[in-house]
């Protein structure tokens, strides 16, 4: 039933702390469109956006999604959840003001006609073609990169609203983002620390680490909003802190007198990753980087070899050599019909890709070993070094401690397609003999068409 049109009805289960008002401001007086919030845990991150999805709901009529990293998070969290306070969200809605609620969907309908929806990152394509006004994105550093970038376009045709909540995670897609509103004027930005709300005393922190249930290094990032502390379980930070602090995350010139080799991870489901190579000497150049997803191998093949590098070997992982179901044809045989042959051996009369088929902890530690005479160009290969940062052990949060194996999400991808890079590097180098040498002087110098000229014969 809805309520005569004249009926008034006051939103007063609500009432933003001091630091939270000017989010409101910024998104209903204001005009801002898109807004960041780094606040620290228990600052009432999404107590506070929930109520702000609320507003809007009612003000306008429409489709609003609140968005978790994962769809049994929203369930659990939002849907299901309750504050510290034991009130549950579901209760700052008044109950005349709700006309239907489907728990299997998820999905709230207000007596306006609006929609909330309750949703995971972890199934970003299925929201392709939706039509939402409003969105937050909460616990954003944890979630899909690409949910956004999938949603952008239909906000912008919406002249709709976001707003992204975390608190950090890392120098990952959430602390780009935040690099980008915080130097914009037509973005909400706002970092609280502990220091600036006064929500939780040092005391209880302090107690917190000594018995022992935050490390340091959490605290600092949940507590302090600290962006450098990288991912917790790291397997590559401190090999990365180390390059940097050695240039080799800079600018990596292409070297044409060198050939170009790739790596790939060949995601079906998950994105295809290839980056390209170099091995210059005793060290590697890893030069330019590719990523995308939902498209067919037509589509890499084509990006690969519109590149003006000149080619030499591509990897990829074991599976390559698995014929289809339907085409009876692998990717090997349509990647070589399109005009890129990957690396293989025959083993037993099956032909398998010449990387080894080692476990990933000895991939790990091929990378690892790898990594000191690596150097990544900072400018095209960003998406990879947050990668190598942020990839990391899966946590059991019922036993608190880490997993033997790494935790499976958009970094892993990235980080597959340089664990086979590091495990192919030994089909890669060869001696260098005095007429190769030579060879290699008269291309960069003259050219790799030209002849050394008459006057120096």
């Amino acid at each position: 039933m809805r309520l005569p049109i004249e009926t008034k009805i006051k939103l007063d289960k609500f009432k933003p702390r001091s630091y939270q008002v000017p989010l409101f401001d910024a998104i209903e007086n204001r005009g801002i469109k898109r807004a960041v919030l780094v606040w620290h845990r228990r600052a009432g991150k999404d107590v506070a956006s929930f109520n702000l999805i609320i507003r809007q709901a009612l003000k306008g009529v429409g489709a609003y999604y609140y968005i978790l990293p994962t769809y049994r998070q929203a369930r659990l969290v939002l849907f299901e959840g309750m504050t510290s306070e034991g009130k549950r969200f579901m209760d700052f809605i008044p109950g005349e003001l709700i006309e239907k609620i489907n728990i299997q969907e998820m999905k709230i309908t207000l007596i306006n006609g609006s929609l909330i929806y309750f949703l995971g990152s972890d199934n970003f394509d299925s929201l392709r073609g939706s039509n939402p006004k409003g969105i937050i994105f909460s616990e954003y550093a944890y979630q899909h990169p690409s949910t956004y970038p999938t949603l952008r376009p239909i906000l912008v045709a919406n002249d709709g609203w976001c707003v992204f909540i975390s608190t950090p995670f890392g120098q990952n897609h959430f602390y780009q983002l935040y690099e980008v509103a915080r130097n914009s004027p037509d973005w909400f930005c706002d970092m609280r620390t502990v220091e600036d709300t006064d929500v939780v005393s040092p005391e209880s922190i302090e107690k917190e680490e000594n018995e022992g249930l935050m490390s340091r290094d959490m605290i600092e990032q949940e507590y302090y909003c600290s962006f450098s502390t990288g991912a917790l379980g790291s397997y590559y930070g401190k090999y990365l802190n180390a390059m940097e602090l050695n240039n080799q995350i800079s600018e990596v010139p292409w070297e044409p007198s060198f050939p170009v080799h790739t790596a790939w991870d060949l995601g079906l489901r998950d994105q295809c990753v290839i980056i390209f190579f170099q091995v210059v000497g005793a060290v590697v150049h890893i030069i330019d980087l590719y990523s995308n997803n939902s498209v067919g191998m037509e589509h890499y093949i084509a990006v690969v070899l519109a590149k003006p590098y000149r080619y030499q070997k591509h990897f990829a992982p074991h599976d390559i050599a698995v014929r289809e179901f339907g085409s009876g044809m692998s990717r090997y045989d349509k990647s070589r019909e399109l005009g890129v042959k990957f690396e293989m051996r025959a083993n037993n009369g099956q032909l398998s890709s010449l990387v080894p088929n080692v476990s990933i902890m000895d991939g790990i530690e091929s990378v690892r070993s790898s990594l000191p005479k690596i150097w990544i160009d900072k400018d095209k290969c960003k998406d990879l070094i947050v990668a190598i940062r942020d990839y990391r052990k899966e946590y059991d949060a019922k036993r608190k401690i880490y997993k033997s194996s790494p935790l499976h999400d958009s970094n892993s991808d990235f980080c597959d397609a340089l664990r086979y890079l590091c495990l192919s590097l030994k089909f890669c180098r060869k001696a260098t003999d005095p007429d190769d040498l030579d060879r290699r002087y008269k291309e960069a110098v003259y050219g790799s068409n030209s002849t050394m000229p008459s006057f120096f014969r």
